[in-house]
Parts: C-alpha cells; sequence; structure tokens
C-alpha cells in the first residue's frame, strides 16, 4: 500500500542565518559558530557545533564528560590521539564519534604542516548516560554508504535512508547525511516527524523546505517538526540546487528535554556535577594525558 503523500509532515525553515568567523591567534586560525552554545534548548538533543581551521598544537590534550562530539573534517588532515592507546588519521569526507561518557582524555591536532579545517558538533547525552565508558569510532569516507539519487548523491554516516544504513552508532540515535546536488537536481529528504533537524550548505546555493528558503555556502538553517509527534512517521522537505556542485550536510535527532550545563569541556545537568567533574579531572581519575 502506497504512503498517502497529505499525511506526511512538510517540514520548512524554521530559522536561518550565517555563519560569522573570527580570526584567532596562532595556532588557531579561524573560528566561527554554526550552532551557537547560548541557543542549545533551541538545538536539542545538539549543543553546539563550531567551525575551526587550526594548526598543530591548538587542541592538544584535554578532557572531556557528559556528551558525544561528531566531527566532520572539511579539509586537510586531523590526527585523533586519545589516552586508550587510539591514534589514527582523518581526511576530507571522513568522520570521527566520539562518547566522552564519563572520562575521555585525547586531542586532535592537525597533521605536520597542514591546516585542518573541520566541523565539531557537540551531541548530549540524557542524564543516566552520562557515566558511561568511553569510546570512539572512526568513519571513512570510502567505507560509507551512498544513495544515488537523482542528479546527485546522500552519503549516509548515520540513520536509515531508503534501506541504506550509515554505520556510525551514537548512544542517542541521530541521523547524519552528506547531500551532494547538481543544476537543477532536487531530493525529498525524510527524517522521523519528531526529529529536531538542521542543515549545513558547505557549497553551493540551495532552496530548502515547503517555503523554498533560498541558502548559499556557509547558511544554516533549523526545521520545522513535530515536538508531540509520531516517532514512527516520517517527515519530508525538499531540496533543490541551484548551483552545480551544492552540498550540504543534514543533521537530526530526538530532544532529550533535560536541562544542561555546558561548561568548558564539559557537559552536565548541574553545576555541582561540573564542579565534580574538574575536581576528578584534577586528581587524575581521567588517566594519563593523550601522547
Amino acid at each position: 500500500m502506497g504512503t498517502d503523500k497529505s499525511q506526511i509532515f512538510q517540514r520548512s525553515v524554521k530559522d536561518q542565518w550565517y555563519v560569522k568567523y573570527e580570526q584567532a591567534s596562532f595556532p588557531f586560525i579561524q573560528k566561527g559558530w554554526v550552532l551557537p552554545v547560548d541557543r542549545w534548548s533551541d538545538f536539542d538533543p545538539f549543543i553546539l557545533m563550531a567551525e575551526d581551521w587550526f594548526k598543530r598544537g591548538a587542541f592538544s590534550d584535554h578532557p572531556h564528560r557528559g556528551f558525544q562530539t561528531i566531527t566532520y573534517v572539511i579539509d586537510g588532515r586531523l590526527e585523533h590521539i586519545d589516552n586508550g592507546g587510539g591514534r589514527d588519521i582523518l581526511e576530507p569526507g571522513d568522520v570521527q564519534y566520539m562518547n566522552a561518557g564519563w572520562a575521555a582524555r585525547h586531542a586532535e591536532e592537525a597533521v605536520a604542516d597542514d591546516i585542518a579545517h573541520t566541523l565539531q558538533l557537540w551531541l548530549n547525552l540524557p542524564k543516566h548516560l552520562k557515566n558511561t565508558e568511553t569510546s570512539y569510532q572512526n568513519i571513512y569516507a570510502e567505507d560509507t554508504p551512498v544513495l544515488n539519487v537523482e542528479g546527485g548523491s546522500v552519503r549516509v554516516f548515520s540513520g536509515e535512508f531508503a534501506g541504506v544504513i550509515g554505520p556510525l552508532q551514537s548512544l542517542v540515535p541521530i541521523t547524519l547525511a552528506e547531500v551532494s546536488l547538481g543544476q537543477g537536481a532536487s531530493y525529498i529528504h525524510l527524517l522521523p516527524e519528531t526529529h529536531n533537524a538542521f542543515l549545513y550548505v558547505l557549497s553551493g546555493d540551495i532552496n530548502v523546505g515547503k517555503d523554498k528558503t533560498n541558502l548559499k555556502k556557509h547558511g544554516v538553517a533549523t526545521l520545522t517538526y513535530e515536538g508531540n509527534g509520531d516517532s514512527s512517521k516520517v517527515s519530508e522537505f525538499k531540496i533543490k540546487s541551484n548551483h552545480r556542485r551544492s552540498r550540504l550536510l543534514i543533521y537530526s535527532g530526538t530532544p532529550i528535554k533535560e536541562q544542561i550545563v555546558p561548561y568548558g569541556p564539559f557537559v552536565m545537568n548541574t553545576m555541582d556535577e561540573i564542579k565534580q567533574a574538574y575536581s576528578d579531572y584534577h586528581d587524575g581519575k581521567f588517566g594519563p594525558p593523550a601522547v
């Protein structure tokens, strides 16, 4: 039996903006907030997303607790080192997932003389998962399944689209897809109707959603969704490319609906828990440095 299209929730753009960038002191080069941290309640379960350009030494050994990260490499090479013995180099199009859980300690460094250009998304953990075991997962571009669509393609990092399942397995299930479209191509993206979602334009020029909102490179849009809807139902929104090379990332997830305190490298539910995280780190409970 076919799906009744009239019953599918049609998403539109809820809010939009363009990332503003600031130059930074070496070894940092430039930074912009794709998702600013002071609006985390609007982005739930996402907390923030930073776009960074940096040289080696910018993100040396440091701790985390209470959330997850998803790092997408746009350009350059990124070396990941953690104090559990993990070490690898990610290249453009690769993604790293980290569950900081109760005590991550790692470094994210540009390789040799490269300028690393990355997007790092912070994804919240619900209170009952903030003390889970720390873990890392690298997803390489060549190992990521691709869904071919008319006039373009969809690279599936997380979630399922048209039977194509992404390899990224976060503790809080999300979807992450990279959509590439040529001039004039159109694509309808499906998401659970209860997922909070946003997109970021890496290149090109697109019209998106029921209202055909126009976005160009560095454009960000949050999408309408059914907060009290049915998680088993899908919603859809149309993307049309006005450029020969439009490329965007689309993220979605179910809101956790808990109060949080993002403070420094930690995300907890109360300030007392933040203080405990700092105390545990200084007492050596996060383990040895990542070198």
